[in-house]
This record gives C-alpha cells, structure tokens and sequence, in this order.
C-alpha cells in the first residue's frame, strides 16, 4: 500500500499534469481552496452537477440539431450554459470548444456546430475520467490520514 506522501506526490503529479494538458485551469485552483473539513464533498458536489448537466444539455443540442431547422439562437443559449457551467469549475478544454461552438451558431455553420458538439462530448468524457482519478486520489489520501496537498 501506498505510503501519505507517496499518495500526495501522485496527486501533485496528477495535478499538474491536468493544467499542462489543459483539462483545469485555476479556476479550479480556486475552488479546491474553498473545499475545507466542513464540507469535504464540495468539489465533487460541483463536478458531478456540472458532469450532470453537461450530459443533459448535450442530449439537448443533439435533439436540436436533428429539427428540420436548426434554432441556432436556441443552440447557441444551451451552449453558452455549457460553457458557463465549464469555466465555473475550470474545465479549459470544454470551455474552449464552447466557445468555437458558439462563433460557429452565430455563423448558422451547422456542419461546425456538429463537429462542436462531438467535441464537447468527447472534451467531457475525458475530463470526466480525470476528475474520477483526481477525485479517487483524494479518496485514498484522505482513507490514508493525510490531507490534501494544495496546489500553488
């Protein structure tokens, strides 16, 4: 079994990695200094409602692009919750591919809104598997009796 500080350099390492390939940015820095022992869960609690929503509002654009026309302003205020709720917890690469997303429905570029959306999904299907590392990481070092390292 892992030793604390084994555990907590894997977590660093694992960490950082995240903001060099550009799934977190610090906004998600921000948010793991407001996670304290008096709720331990807020991160994950964040995540997984944006992991949620994220799921729905893909579901959402998939159905929107299937119309005969597309409401591309309709298209376009879905995308723009998606990529709030992104950047509220510091998703980068979600965050990004909204923002050509919405360059592309205000263009009514339909075969750039598709390519987009596959994006999107396939940015939060990445992002979700990190998060489920990152999150399990956390997991061990707390079962352990370390805490978690903060990053600078």
């Amino acid at each position: 079994m892992a030793s604390i500080a084994q555990l907590q350099k894997q977590f660093i390492e694992y960490t950082t990695t995240l903001y060099s390939e550009g799934y977190l940015n610090d906004q998600f820095k921000q948010l793991q200094k407001l996670q304290d022992e008096s709720d331990p869960n807020f991160l994950v609690g964040l995540v997984s409602v944006f992991l949620e929503d994220s799921e729905k509002l893909i579901k959402i654009l998939e159905t929107a692009f299937k119309q005969k026309t597309v409401d591309y302003e309709q298209v376009s205020l879905h995308v723009h919750r998606f990529k709030g709720g992104s950047s509220s917890i510091g998703a980068q690469r979600v965050t990004s591919v909204c923002v050509s997303f919405m360059n592309y429905c205000k263009e009514k570029n339909l075969d750039g809104c598709l390519w987009c959306l596959q994006q999107a999904n396939h940015e939060c299907i990445l992002v979700r598997n990190k998060f489920e590392v990152l999150f399990r990481l956390e997991q061990q070092i707390l079962k352990a009796g370390g805490s978690i390292p903060m990053m600078e």
